[in-house]
Order: structure tokens, then sequence, then C-alpha cells
């Protein structure tokens, strides 16, 4: 078959069928453009956080951390004279809260003559003429983010907060070499230290290590003298920590994606199928006239090809466009919150690039493979003749390559995770999903005869409809197989959101058992409310109990995120009332017990009755593990302990948190009036119940909104799915309709059979996709999500939205059929079978 001849062939079909064309084309650019918009998202949001954390950390090449937020400064002279140590800088950070705006204000406190040589990003530029105000102890310089954000210039008087004081500051300058976004201010460490109620505290200690001293030994050496209360980390530690607390969002993300993409593989099949069916009498006359078996294959595969490249090319553009718009509106953690205090923007990446193009336009010939093999192993003669389409299907009903995948799509759930990532969790989805639309040529063949076998008074159109479907189940499978796969992955993403959410909510309304919550906007190593301004808020008109709860963090892994540790008054007898646990909790006896999220058991490997030893106050405390609790706000991990314990342990008795329970006749806006007025009161954040919960879901909704997005796509692109099937099918058989005609079924009663069939296949396909997408929800719900954030949840059925869904795809398949129908049936009768021999 020369090159004329092939693009003869692929013109002609092109214009008698664009729409068919165009949806599949479609289908392929949407899936492309998401994973490709998602990837450049979340490449750019990462990139920028790294660059910002290693314009903070400068050329060290050592960091020095405390397991806790901050440690004494004792240990810089130590550092600073130790042997092979070039120049240490210490670093006190500060995240200071400001009234009237949402989020903190990182403060970096540096020694300004060692961070000149460190990290010179972090040395403020002050005003002309006043050169000594970066040592003065009442100034601080911003970067341009947080000037913009805190709508102040040089010159200005800045009002920040620490725990309930607040703290004026002029603003002396600014930090021209900050990164884009960056919100980050500087200023002496010793008036950090003071202003902020840090005296004699440190954050890390950058060290600048001599010329040709190993590296490596050096930090074994210092980590084995320090012990286990510090961290030496390196700025690709930093970087690993971020990459590991995002990159199970950013794949889940990037998988979900994909969704459409297989969707639209699925549709370049169903288009391709359709195309051979109806051009079988053609490429068999090809065959006769001296074209080979590889030169159909050829014509075919080149057909599907051609559909990929353009729509993967489209897709790469359009998501392009998306990722710009996206990251401009929305920043760059696409609301999961992981990268903060950056604005990116987007870059264009050849090598991502070419791998979404490869992988739309490879998906597109996968997915006219196997008709392409029909076309061109067809016998000519049988070919030649009327009424063999539905034999060219026949491979199609196979059930053994489809149990094949279930079988071990269902050995691959019991897998582990693959360095934190349930690779075999997806794998298993793909699987279940190839399997089930494998299937469905059996299952139509089996449910169609057994509907037609049945003995009811169906009338000429029900005859017709379920005749047509009995005996040609293999064209009836390929429409059932859209519906299917469209419907099926909406029903798994709406049980998997909507058990997260309910979960999420139950869990808020067991965890916020108080009427009335009060937090101090302090930093996670001081300040807060001490214990005289507890014992006012305990006293207060109206107040039946307090609880109090202090929240701090803890490294214990240079490569993971921070733990928090909270410590509040747990019952040990009966911590189920306070925590919501997984499990039975155990007797810790004399031990003093802690409870774990389930984080801590995946990434940590701890255990229930296993004694843990914890850098809290300096130094390793055993501590007995006596329970595992679920935590969907800290998917790093936390922990939690008895408030006396962690009291008596480190001897702090500042508190971050309060939670009221009021007294039967006391109304919540009388204590909350009431903690306002105290003289602290106005730097407190007061909340009830209610609004927290209402608060967290709105997050939750934000976080999930690209879901969202990607679920409506899969319902569009289903719906479009269902539509070109069915139109194509439809304008195939118009020498059927042409000899219905002829026999003296009405046209009306043709329309009628071609609306019964649409709706026969759409509610088959829905029954099997709800079956399928179930267990696939399964699969996310149990085994997808705990590998990936390290939690679990209950499952829970969204039954309003799949019915809605359900009766959409019913109504636009019968619709679609009957559009179509009204098409095919217009011709002349004796023209549309007069080809019939």
């Amino acid at each position: 078959m020369n090159a004329s001849l092939a693009r003869w062939l692929l013109a002609g079909e092109w214009r008698m069928h664009p729409v068919r064309a165009l949806v599949a084309m479609g289908a392929i650019a949407l899936g492309v453009a998401l994973g490709f918009a998602i990837h450049l998202i979340n490449a750019a949001a990462f990139n920028e956080f790294t660059a910002a954390v290693k314009s903070v950390s400068g050329v060290s090449d050592l960091q020095v951390r405390g397991a806790q937020a901050s440690f004494d400064e004792a240990l810089f002279p130590r550092l600073a004279q130790r042997e092979g140590v070039t120049l240490a800088s210490p670093v006190l950070e500060v995240d200071a809260t400001v009234r009237d705006r949402q989020g903190t204000l990182k403060i970096l406190g540096v020694d300004v003559f060692r961070a000149a040589a460190i990290a010179p990003d972090l040395v403020g530029v002050p005003q002309q003429g006043r050169a000594f105000d970066t040592l003065m102890d009442d100034t601080i310089f911003l970067s341009p983010a947080a000037m913009s954000w805190l709508e102040v210039k040089a010159g200005d008087m800045l009002t920040l907060r620490s725990g309930t004081v607040d703290i004026r500051l002029r603003v002396a300058g600014g930090l021209v070499r900050a990164r884009s976004g960056q919100r980050i201010a500087v200023m002496d460490i010793a008036a950090a230290q003071w202003r902020f109620d840090r005296l004699g505290k440190l954050s890390r200690i950058e060290l600048k290590l001599e010329p040709g001293i190993d590296r490596e030994a050096f930090r074994a050496s210092l980590q084995r003298e320090l012990g286990a209360a510090y961290l030496l980390t390196e700025t690709e530690d930093q970087e690993a920590r971020s990459n590991n607390m995002s990159r199970a969002y950013r794949v889940n993300l990037n998988v979900l994606a994909l969704v459409a993409l297989f969707t639209g593989a699925f549709l370049v099949f169903s288009t391709q199928a359709l195309s051979v069916i109806r051009r079988r009498q053609q490429f068999a006359l090809l065959r006769v006239l001296g074209s080979s078996r590889r030169q159909v294959l050829a014509q075919v595969l080149a057909e599907g090809a051609l559909l990929g490249v353009a729509g993967s090319l489209l897709g790469l553009a359009l998501g392009y466009l998306l990722a710009a718009l996206a990251l401009r509106a929305f920043g760059g953690d696409l609301g999961g919150g992981y990268f903060p205090g950056v604005q990116p923007s987007v870059r264009f990446q050849p090598l991502a690039a070419l791998v979404f193009f490869l992988a739309g336009s490879g998906i597109a010939i996968l997915g006219s493979a196997s008709p392409a093999w029909e076309a061109a192993r067809a016998r000519p003669a049988p070919a030649l003749k009327a009424g063999s389409e539905d034999v060219a299907l026949a491979r199609l009903a196979r059930p053994w390559p489809a149990l094949a995948c279930l079988l071990l799509g269902a050995a691959l759930t019991r897998l582990p995770p693959v360095h934190g990532l349930p690779i075999f969790g997806y794998l298993a989805v793909a699987l279940l999903l190839i399997g089930g639309i494998a299937l469905m040529p059996r299952f139509a063949a089996w449910v169609f005869n057994a509907a037609a076998s049945l003995r009811a008074r169906r009338g000429a159109v029900g005859t017709l409809a379920l005749a047509r479907l009995a005996n040609a189940p293999n064209q009836a499978s390929i429409a059932l197989g859209g519906v299917l796969s469209s419907f099926a992955l909406m029903v798994a993403m709406a049980i998997m959101v909507s058990s997260f959410r309910v979960s999420v909510d139950d869990w808020l309304r067991h965890i916020l058992a108080a009427d009335l919550y009060l937090r101090s906007p302090a930093a996670a190593d001081a300040g807060g409310l001490g214990p005289e301004q507890q014992r006012r808020i305990a006293a207060l008109p109206g107040v039946l109990r307090a609880d109090f709860q202090r929240v701090t963090q803890l490294s214990l892994d240079p490569a993971q995120p921070g733990v928090a540790l909270i410590a509040r008054p747990i019952d040990a007898a009966d911590p189920g009332r306070t925590l919501p646990l997984t499990g039975p909790s155990m007797d810790a006896g004399t031990a003093r017990p802690v409870w774990i999220s389930e984080a801590m058991v995946d990434l940590y490997g701890y255990q229930v009755g296993k004694t843990i030893t914890l850098p809290i106050s300096g130094s390793p405390q055993p501590l007995l593990v006596a329970g595992v609790w679920r935590d969907y706000a800290r998917q790093s991990g936390a922990i939690q302990m008895q408030l006396s314990d962690y009291q008596a342990l480190t001897g702090d008795m500042t508190v971050s948190d309060a939670a009221l329970w009021l007294k039967p006749d006391a109304r919540a806006s009388d204590v909350a009036a009431a903690v306002r007025a105290l003289p602290f009161g106005a730097a407190l954040e007061l909340a009830e119940p209610g609004e927290i919960r209402a608060l967290s879901l709105k997050i939750f909704d934000r976080s999930f909104a690209i879901t969202y997005l990607l679920e409506a796509v899969a319902i569009i692109i289903g719906l479009f799915g269902v539509a070109a099937t069915f139109s194509a099918q439809t304008m195939a058989r118009a020498r059927e309709f042409g000899m219905l005609r002829h026999i003296g079924v009405t046209r009306r009663q043709v329309l009628a059979m071609l609306a019964t069939e649409g709706a026969l296949l759409t509610a088959a396909g829905i029954a099997v996709g709800f079956l399928l997408g179930w267990c696939i929800s399964l699969i996310l719900v149990f085994i997808v999500n705990p590998q990936s954030f390290h939690w679990t949840m209950q499952l829970h059925m969204p039954w309003p939205t799949l019915a809605t869904v359900a009766a959409a795809l019913l109504a636009s398949a019968a619709a679609t059929a009957l559009l179509a129908g009204r098409q095919a049936v217009s011709g002349d009768a004796v023209r549309a079978v007069r080809e019939d021999w």
C-alpha cells in the first residue's frame, strides 16, 4: 500500500467521521494535558521551594539542629572552636503572628558578620547612612514578599506577636536577594532572643568545614559526640524531607490525571474497532487487489498513531497553559499546603514533555493494536460478505486473559509499598479495569441471551432490541465497555473522596468534644500561656472544666518532616474517651505511656508494647507505646502523652492550647467575651467546635479540588465516549435499518428500538461499572491511602452522587442513540440495502 493510497484512505475516514476522531483525540489531549500540567506545577513548586531552602542555608556544609525546636546556645562555642570547622554561624528561627493576617512570618535571627560569609542572602540592606541598623535591637529586615503581605515599607513600624506579647519593630530595609514569594524576615540574633523571649536558645548552627576534610567522617564523629538530642543535616536532607512529605500527594495526583488518559486509550480502541468493522469489506477488497497483511496492519496502526500524536501535541500545549494559569491563580501546592511561602513560575521541561508525548502516542497505538491485528488477519472471502461484523470481534470474547488480569490484580493488593508509594495498588487498579472491560463480551452475551429467552410480553421493539444485543454481543460490548470504564472510575473516586471526608468529619466530632477552644499563637518552643494565665482562664465564670495542652515538634530523622509531640490530660485507664484509637490500649503499669498516630507505625516502626526513647528535654527518655490513634491532621506523624509526664520530664509549665467545657447555663459567646476581657485575651484565637469543623472541611475540599476536577473530567469523557460509540454503531447499521423498513418496521419503531438498546446497554454497564468501581474503591481506601498517607478510614457510599451520575449516563446514552438513529433512518430504505449481497 503506497503512501498516496494510505493518505487517501486516512483522509476519507476522517472526512466521513470527524466527530468520532475528534472525541478520541480530545480524550488523549485531555489526559496528557492534566498529567503534564500537574507535573509542571509540582516540579515548579518543588524546585522553587528547594531554592528557597538553599538561600536560607547558604553555602554551609553541615547544619546542627536539635531534636526539639530549640537548644541551648552553649553548644555554639564548642562547635566554633572544633577542629575542622572554619566558620560557625548561629541561627534562631521564630514564627511570629501578625494581627489581622492569616499565617505566620518566619523571622531569622543571625549574626550578621558570620552570616555574610555563609548565607549572604540573609543580610539585610539598610537605608543610606544607617549601616548600624543591622545590629539594632528594634529593627527588622523584610523580604519583598513579606513587605507586600504586611503592606509596609522601609521606615514603617511593624507590630508582631509572640505568644500573648506584642513586639513593635521598625522596618529598616529589605532582603533584596530573597526568592520570589519567600516571606521571611531577618534581625540581629541577640535582639531576636531578647524580644521573642528566647534568651540562650538557638534553632540551628550552620557549619563551614575546612577544605579537604572528609565530610562524612566528620559528620559521623560529631553525631556520636552530640548524641540523639541533636541532628546533623545537609541541604540535601532538607530537600529529601520536603520531597518525602509531598511525594505521595504528587504521585497520587499524577495517577488520577492518567485516569483520563486511560479512558482516552479505550476511546481510541472503540473508534478504531468500529472503523475496522465498518470498513471490513474495504480492507478485504484491498487484500484481493494485492495489499499484504502487513500493509493493512500498518494502515490501521498509523491511523491510531496520528490520533495519539495529534492529541498528545495538543495536550502538551494545553497542559502548559493550565499549569501557568494554576500557578498564577492558586500557587504551587494544588491545595495540599506542602510548599508554603513560594511563588513559582512554570518552565517548559523538554524531557517531561517527551515522556507525556510518548505516553499519549503509545497508549493510542496500544488502543489500535487489537483492531489492526483483526483487520490484517481477516480472510478476504468471508470479510467481503455482509453480516460478518460481529465475528471480527470474536477474539474479544475469550475470558482467560480477563480472568488472569483480575486474579493478578487481586494478588497485587497483598504486596507492600515500594519506597513509600503504593505502586502495586495502582497496578491492581489498572488490571481490574482491564480485566473488567475485557469480560464485557461474555457478560453481554450472557445477560442479553438470558433476557431474550425470558417469556415476557415485550412487543416488537423490545424483541428486536434484545435480539440485536443477544446476537451481536461483541459489538455491544464496545459500547458497554465505554460506559463501564468511565462509570467505574467515577464510582471509585467518588467513594474514596466521600469516605475520606466523612471519616475526617467523624474524627473531628470525636476530638472536638469541648464547648470552646482557644489557642495562643506561639512558636513551638516558647511563649504560650503560663501557669497564672492558665489559672485565670480556668477560673472564668461559666467554665466547668479547662484542659490544657502543649504542642511541640520533634525531629527524629533528618530525611523526614518533624513529628508533633502533644502533651494533654489523658485518662490512662480509658484513653479512648480522648483519643480516636484504632485498637485497644494497653496498661503501661509503672512506665510512662505514649499514644502514637498511625503514621508512626509506618514511618518509624513503632508498635504497641514497644519501649521507645524520645529526645525530650535534651536527653533520651524511655516511654512505652500504649496505643495507636487515628490522625488526619499530621501526615508525618504525631505522639501524644500525658501533660503531667511532659511537665515532669521537661519542667515546661507553659501550654499552647486550651479546651473549655462550660456549665449547663453558660453560653459560649459570654465565655468568649470574658476570655477577650483578660489582659492577654486579645492575643488568643478562639473558636467553637462547629467553626473548627467547618474550616477543616473547607480546607479538605480545597485540598481535594483537583480530585473533584479529575472526577468531573472522567464523567465528561465517559459521556463523550458513550455518545461517540453509539453514534458510530448506529451509522454503521444503516443497511440493517433499511432491511427492517422493507419488512414493515416503522421509523418510530426503529428509533424506539435504538433508544431501548442504548438504555439496556448503559444500564448493564452501570451495574457492572458500579461493582467494579466499588472493588477499586476498596483498593483506594484500604491500600492506596494507608500506604500513601499513613492513615485509615471508614468506607462511605455517596448514593445521591452515584445515582445522579448513573441517571445522566443512562439518559445520555438513550438520547444519543435516538439522535444518531434519526440520521441513520432518514435515507431511502432501498438505497440503504442495495449494497447488501
